[in-house]
């Protein structure tokens, strides 16, 4: 919950207008997605002029945010556009969500690498998708593990939300763990019966 005093400057996401005897009641948020998107609007002209499109946004306000951005133009970065000239654009929209992380994350069409890129910070070494079950099992350098998965599991869980897929996070140990195990039972499997 954001403490705010009467004399503070607060951008808000106007949900609602209603019609009440007493007069129009408006609805606002501060922890809709959606507030995050006019934020960027806001501060980034490639956006706003619709060369940089946001594919999705996932959100724990007050805590941290993705966003998957896309650019029509080939020779517009995307990201860079969203941060701007050493973070000012981005810090503007830190600024005013009062210090809430922000991940600027490239999208592909190409699930495993927007999977991948929607982990950072965490460095990926595979992805392996399964389309029918919109499902990924990502494997990460045992380091790099705990930051793939994120404080409390909210990399993941923000991961997933953005991406719409189901995500599996192992360690290369816990692959090989895996790995083994099953080559075990396929042994045990294997041994011809003794009368």
């Amino acid at each position: 919950l954001q403490q705010s005093v009467h004399s503070d400057r607060l951008k808000v996401y106007v949900l609602e207008v209603r019609k009440t005897p007493k007069g129009p009641q408006i609805m606002v948020s501060r922890t809709h997605p959606s507030l995050v998107k006019r934020l960027f609007e806001l501060e980034v002209p490639e956006i706003h002029d619709g060369i940089v499109e946001i594919k999705g946004i996932s959100r724990e306000p007050g805590s941290r945010t993705k966003i998957a951005v896309f650019s029509r133009d080939e020779n517009v970065d995307p990201v860079g556009a969203c941060v701007g000239h050493r973070g000012i654009r981005v810090q503007a929209i830190v600024d005013e969500l009062r210090g809430e992380k922000i991940d600027i994350i490239k999208w592909s069409s190409n699930a495993g690498e927007f999977i991948s890129s929607s982990l950072s910070p965490a460095k990926v070494l595979r992805v392996d998708v399964n389309e029918n079950e919109k499902a990924a099992r990502v494997i990460v350098p045992d380091y790099q593990l705990s930051l793939a998965i994120g404080k409390e599991g909210q990399n993941a869980r923000l991961s997933a939300k953005l991406t719409g897929w189901k995500i599996d996070i192992k360690s290369e140990s816990q692959l090989r763990d895996e790995i083994e195990q099953q080559l075990l039972n396929l042994d045990t499997d294997s041994e011809p019966e003794e009368d």
